[in-house]
């Protein structure tokens, strides 16, 4: 059985051993943990992915809950073991949970974390960057520039597209894509399309007030629409943003055949999950069209790419770093150390897991509560009346 290198141990005599499979940015959730008299014990072992195995001899003989990644296996191997070390409680650090079998949890009675709510604005931020930077050709530039390529100005050097008139397309108009479309109405003054199963009434009434708010300044008005396919936001739109939940229905929603309904110039951008595009086909599209151009933080085979991607120079690629600022991170190991936490002191289920902010002040003690238990009904746990 594969031992780890080093852990890393807090707390020592704590009367609760909560481990995590990796060392997570601040010490708050730390401390967190220790308040309520947990030993907590870190993973430090120099490896990007632990196995099974690895994770089975962190878990070891008395574990009563586990802080783990979504790059683990979390199915009947751990979820058993666990369960044997007298273990209740796991949570992803993440928002999703695709590498949980959760009916697997419910077998164990382990109750399964995530951490939705604090990625919205962070998210949303990385895939306008991405359309920005696609738009401008920035990384192409910058690879230029430093290649000392550059010797004067030209009236055709890296001309890529202006974003200011033109339309952007939200494919699935949930909290990320909603924070999303915002960015980019009212940062680059673009008309919207969108398509989602559900209507986005406080969407459609920001762009509303925001074109009424440029009417009565004398400029013109954006607009806004609900699609009534995804089709119509694949034929319309300069650039389109997926949004997606990953499911059996949207595994590759983006492939040969929905990329040849798109514009020969239109900017795609995944910051939701990388099996939503068929990258192959992707990889071929490029090829074939050079000035369609695409923004991608996740791949279907993550860590790595289909062959032939990183060669394109219309393509940016950057590795998983959504959720990657300082704030949301620190707020995701929290959240992810108070779902173990909760279960493990009996504390019942957060009532709104996207209203995470009384956890994240820093300046009060957080809610007796687990913030987000995906599997609370079904293990019959208790909510919150706070």
């Amino acid at each position: 059985m594969a031992k780890p290198v080093s852990i890393e141990v807090w707390n020592p005599n704590g009367k609760y051993r909560v481990v995590s499979t990796k060392p997570m940015p601040g010490t708050r959730w730390i401390n967190l943990l220790i308040e309520q008299d947990c030993r907590v014990e870190i993973c430090t072992q120099k490896k990007t992915i632990l196995s099974v195995e690895d994770i089975i001899a962190l878990i070891g003989d008395k574990c009563d809950g586990v802080i783990g990644q979504l790059t683990e296996d979390w199915g009947e191997a751990l979820f058993s073991a666990l369960r044997r070390a007298g273990g209740t409680a796991f949570s992803n650090m993440a928002v999703g949970y695709n590498n949980v079998d959760v009916k697997a949890a419910n077998k164990y009675g382990v109750a399964v974390g995530n951490t939705p709510g604090v990625l919205t604005e962070t998210t949303a931020e990385l895939a306008a960057s991405l359309s920005l930077s696609a738009a401008r050709r920035i990384v192409e530039a910058d690879e230029f520039m430093r290649a000392g390529l550059y010797d004067g100005w030209l009236p055709h050097l890296f001309v890529g597209n202006l974003l200011k008139g033109q339309t952007v397309g939200v494919i699935g108009a949930g909290r990320i894509g909603s924070a999303y479309a915002r960015m980019m109405v009212e940062g680059f003054k673009m008309n919207l399309i969108y398509y989602d199963l559900y209507q986005s009434t406080r969407l459609e009434k920001f762009v509303t007030a925001y074109a009424e708010f440029l009417k009565s300044t004398g400029e013109k008005p954006v607009t806004w629409k609900r699609a009534a396919s995804m089709d119509e936001v694949l034929r319309e739109a300069d650039v389109i943003s997926l949004h997606p939940v990953l499911d059996k229905t949207t595994f590759h929603l983006i492939n040969k055949e929905t990329l040849s309904r798109m514009k020969k110039e239109a900017i795609l951008v995944n910051c939701s999950r990388g099996p939503v595009i068929d990258e192959v086909a992707l990889v071929e599209h490029l090829k074939e069209n050079p000035m369609f151009r695409v923004g991608l933080d996740v791949f279907e085979d993550e860590p790595y790419m289909k062959p032939g991607l990183a060669d394109m120079k219309n393509a940016i690629v950057v590795p998983h770093i959504a959720s990657a600022s300082k704030w949301t991170r620190e707020g995701m190991a929290t959240l992810a150390a108070l779902n173990v936490l909760g279960k493990i002191k009996g504390y019942p289920v957060w009532s709104d897991p996207n209203r995470v902010e009384p956890f994240l002040n820093e300046n009060v003690r957080p809610p007796a509560a687990s913030p987000s238990i995906v599997n609370a009904k079904v293990l019959g746990l208790p909510v919150s009346k706070l």
